[in-house]
């Protein structure tokens, strides 16, 4: 079922269900009130990222805080997204770019990973959650994705799954052409399967990240097309052939 983008969507960390009364930040009611300029009685859409979205109706409860009560379920909670997102942090002026954009396509975590060539390793939790909600909030996500504390690419590896593919962006490929790569996991069995996507920094990986990443069996090396891509378009390109070939589209 898809998003109704007609009304206002917000996010809140109660729990929603029939005739639920919950009371908004003090954030969330100045936006609803005084910017929006939300009359009481309104209606929109809120979702706590486990039952799913629901129908609300605003409440004032004094001058400046609201509540909001709930009235019916409008779309159900979706399965779990399994697809795990770990990245090398940029500068801050595109990572909020980057979190957004894997929030819409589907990522159920996002996991940043400490590099020999990551530029940013000053990485705040908080924000990462905050530009997460926000884009689910926009884009009618519901299930809104993990945030895990940032390893080293060491630790990523060594803690990782064995039985979950992890898929890595290769520039050093000698192909042009993911598909093959990714249809080799399908025809065993991977398609619509939890599974992992690794982007480097803008510098890429250092030859003993890329020889380490190459040893494991369980990791899948793709090339993304003969341009020279900045590291936050080779995420996104990574993630919408992955979805499209072995996800969820």
């Amino acid at each position: 079922m898809r998003a109704n983008y007609k009304l206002q969507r917000l996010f809140v960390s109660e729990s929603l269900a029939a005739g639920a009364s919950v009371p908004l930040s003090e954030t969330q009611s100045h936006y609803l009130l005084t910017v929006l300029r939300k009359d009481d009685g309104a209606e929109l859409l809120a979702f706590d990222g486990r039952n799913g979205e629901w129908l609300c109706t605003l409440r004032r409860d004094g001058k400046k805080r609201a509540i909001l009560m709930a009235q019916s379920q409008s779309r159900p909670q979706p399965k779990l997204n399994t697809l795990r997102f770990l990245f090398a942090p940029l500068k801050v002026g595109r990572l909020d770019y980057l979190v957004e954009k894997a929030t819409e396509m589907g990522a159920g975590s996002i996991e940043p990973v400490m590099t020999a060539f990551t530029q940013n390793r000053n990485i705040s939790g908080e924000k990462l959650q905050r530009w997460a909600l926000e884009a689910a909030e926009q884009c009618g996500v519901l299930a809104v994705p993990e945030i895990v504390a940032p390893k080293t690419i060491e630790l990523a590896l060594d803690s990782w799954d064995r039985d979950i593919p992890l898929i890595f962006c290769d520039e050093d490929s000698a192909f042009n052409n993911p598909i093959d790569a990714l249809q080799t996991l399908k025809r065993k069995g991977f398609e619509k399967a939890p599974v992992g996507v690794l982007v480097g920094p803008e510098g890429g990986f250092s030859d003993a990240e890329r020889a380490m990443l190459r040893s494991l069996p369980f990791v899948t090396a793709i090339p993304l097309g003969p341009r020279i891509l900045r590291a936050d378009t080779a995420a996104i390109a990574a993630l919408t052939v992955v979805q499209a070939t072995i996800g969820d589209w």
